[in-house]
């Protein structure tokens, strides 16, 4: 079966079709074939009447040019029956065996028909010009006089009638998948973190009713996504300056070197958990996608990563322009390298590569890498792993906003096994 509504719908709606002419043809061939076998009983027997009737009346030296007025105009020729004669009969089908009937009713029951005779095919009835007479003859009739079939104006009509039923089917198919379509793909932006333009509300009243909930639906979620961001906004503003009071505090007031540090380092990593929250809930933040030069948006952060003392390993020669979200693009990538300085180790690697319409983005390790059956998990929000690459300090978001980042581009997050041991995280992005 296919797969998409409209082919299965116009599949359906052409089986339907097809099914229901085939049905009408039977049917009307069956009705058909009565009348048309009589027709045919009434030809044959009109022409042995004329024959017996002209051979009667006319004189005997005249007959010969009769028989050959017969055969040159009416395609009608008579020859003597003979004992030894090799005969085929019509064949078995309602239509012969009507016309069977009808013949012999007419012309008595001695009537022999045959479809070939001595390996001449034909239309071929035998007769006597007195039921006393011995003397039997064949009347040789074209072959196309005892044939049943559909006349072809009807055949032209019936396929004339499937292709208009065809395209109606294919109409009627459209106009239900095409909302559907439009919807679904408005079902996706909403995945992706988007806030789709609302869909027509026309059609049929099932079809407004489940567009107005949707456009309903997706506007609650746009305010409420709105809201939640205005909130952790204002949530962060306001922890952030006790936060500055509290470390300027603890400079001043702690006298105890190894608390003072330790309150500090609770301090940052307060703020770098209120930072995490802010990256998760603005998304996008209202930037709008524009043509960026990819490799030195890499370069850049490679540079700043080389500056804290992180040395990557850079590969960027198979990237250049895009369409994209620079800083989302560079908090995602910071992120992933963040996550493999943390919890990797080792050489780590940034690559970027052009392949089949996408961009791909690999951040890989040599840390002790993750579980297979974790990695989709571990891309859930608020979502850690209980081993030794889990840092309690962390709140899970970092692949969380990684993912939200790439699905904003209509792409993904991947995680994967590195060949050489690790974790290899392959941000694809759709190429534009």
């Amino acid at each position: 079966m296919p797969r998409s509504l409209l082919a299965r719908t116009f599949l359906l709606l052409a089986i339907l079709v097809l099914l229901s002419t085939a049905g009408w043809l039977a049917l009307f061939s069956h009705i058909d074939a009565e009348p048309r076998a009589r027709e045919s009983a009434n030809m044959a027997t009109s022409a042995v009447n004329l024959i017996r009737a002209s051979l009667f009346a006319a004189a005997p030296d005249k007959r010969p040019g009769l028989f050959a007025e017969f055969s040159s105009r009416e395609g009608i020729r008579l020859l003597p029956a003979e004992p030894q004669d090799d005969i085929l009969p019509m064949p078995d089908s309602r239509f012969h065996q009507l016309m069977r009937e009808a013949v012999v009713a007419r012309l008595g029951p001695a009537t022999r028909i045959a479809a070939e005779v001595n390996g001449e095919p034909g239309f071929w009835i035998s007769f006597r010009f007195d039921e006393r007479d011995d003397d039997e003859f064949w009347l040789v009739l074209p072959r196309e006089r005892a044939r049943s079939g559909f006349a072809a104006r009807w055949l032209s009509w019936a396929a004339l009638a499937v292709a208009l039923a065809l395209l109606v089917a294919w109409l009627i198919a459209s106009r239900i998948s095409r909302p559907l379509k439009a919807m679904a793909r408005s079902a996706q932006a909403v995945g992706r973190g988007q806030t789709p333009s609302p869909l027509p509300e026309d059609g049929a009243e099932e079809m407004r009713a489940l567009a107005t909930a949707f456009n309903v639906m997706a506007a609650d979620l746009a305010r409420h996504e709105k809201d939640r961001s205005e909130v952790l906004a204002g949530i962060s503003h306001d922890l952030r300056t006790p936060l500055t009071r509290l470390r300027l505090e603890a400079e001043m007031s702690v006298a105890d070197e190894a608390a003072r540090q330790g309150i500090v380092a609770d301090i940052e990593q307060m703020e770098a958990v209120i930072s995490q929250f802010m990256d998760y809930a603005r998304a996008e933040s209202g930037e709008q996608p524009e043509v960026t030069d990819l490799a030195a948006l890499l370069a850049g952060i490679g540079e700043r990563q080389a500056a804290i003392g992180r040395g990557l390993e850079i590969d960027l020669d198979g990237v250049s322009t895009a369409i994209i979200r620079p800083r989302a693009i560079g908090r995602a990538v910071v992120n992933l390298l963040d996550n493999a300085w943390k919890y990797g180790g080792g050489a780590i690697s940034l690559k970027a590569v052009a392949v089949d319409h996408e961009i791909r983005i690999e951040i890989a390790d040599r840390g002790p890498g993750i579980p297979a059956a974790e990695m989709e998990r571990l891309k859930r929000p608020f979502t850690r792993l209980e081993n030794a690459r889990t840092d309690a300090s962390g709140t899970g978001l970092g692949l969380a906003i990684v993912e939200r980042i790439a699905q904003l581009h209509g792409g993904q997050l991947v995680l994967l096994a590195n060949p050489g041991g690790g974790l290899l995280a392959r941000l694809v992005l759709r190429a534009a």
